[in-house]
């Protein structure tokens, strides 16, 4: 485990593998170990020779914890993303994140277009656009004194997913209110790097995958049967398109 200063902000990264770099990007309430090196990421990208990047978010896993909601836009924690690329002193790397994760690399990939050869935005496809919605049930939920007072199927949800991340509670309520940013599809549809979006059949969270296709220009989708917003991430389809993708 490494850190750094982003503009203000300790952000903890670890690296694996050697070869053509590529950031990978987790989602709300998960941290790089639960999302990328347990579901087997990190060993079959760095199999497939690539050197591979993970970092914790801001108010995530071992990164420090901000508790101002103004602090987690998705284009802020963005640029934690491009600010790990030059403390490394990367270029351009492939790009991949998962549902919260999906949308930051998004943010990355238009502000900074040169920095990003190719991104996968998984977990996350129609609602990058529509939006999500449910952000403050979920921070009241984050806040609540136990689990027992979330009456909130979906907000429960992710108080127990917090919990079994070991996760700082009102740090996350804190970015919860914060990072979910709609795009346009007008400000998608600038996106000139190739893209795939991949996400499962029945992930109510991340939406449907055509959409977010049609947005962007010559981006390629993918569907993963039966798979839900949390079974997705470590789908064998899913690393099988995103290997395909890469080559």
């Amino acid at each position: 485990m490494h850190k750094f200063n982003s503009g203000g902000v300790e952000i903890a990264y670890q690296m694996a593998g050697e070869g053509a770099p590529i950031v990978l990007i987790h989602g709300f309430a998960s941290n790089a170990r639960v999302n990328w090196w347990d579901t087997s990421w990190v060993r079959t990208l760095a199999e497939a020779g690539r050197h591979v990047i993970t970092f914790d978010h801001r108010g995530h896993g071992a990164s420090q914890k901000l508790y101002d909601s103004a602090l987690y836009p998705a284009a802020e924690m963005a640029e934690d993303a491009r600010r790990l690329l030059d403390h490394l002193g990367i270029a351009e790397a492939d790009v991949m994140g998962y549902s919260m994760g999906a949308r930051v690399a998004a943010f990355l990939t238009m502000a900074h277009p040169a920095r990003v050869r190719r991104a996968v935005f998984a977990g996350l496809a129609s609602r990058m656009i529509t939006g999500v919605g449910g952000a403050e049930a979920i921070g009241q939920a984050l806040e609540a004194r136990s689990r027992d007072e979330v009456a909130d199927p979906a907000a429960l949800a992710f108080r127990i997913f917090a919990e079994q991340t070991k996760s700082d509670l009102k740090a996350l309520a804190a970015c919860i209110r914060s990072s979910r940013e709609k795009i346009t599809a007008e400000e998608l549809a600038e996106i000139r790097v190739p893209v795939l979006v991949v996400a499962g059949e029945k992930d109510d969270v991340a939406g449907d995958v055509g959409t977010l296709v049609k947005a962007i220009p010559g981006a390629k989708g993918v569907t993963l049967p039966n798979r839900n917003h949390m079974n997705a991430v470590g789908d064998r389809g899913y690393k099988d398109a995103v290997l395909a993708f890469l080559a």
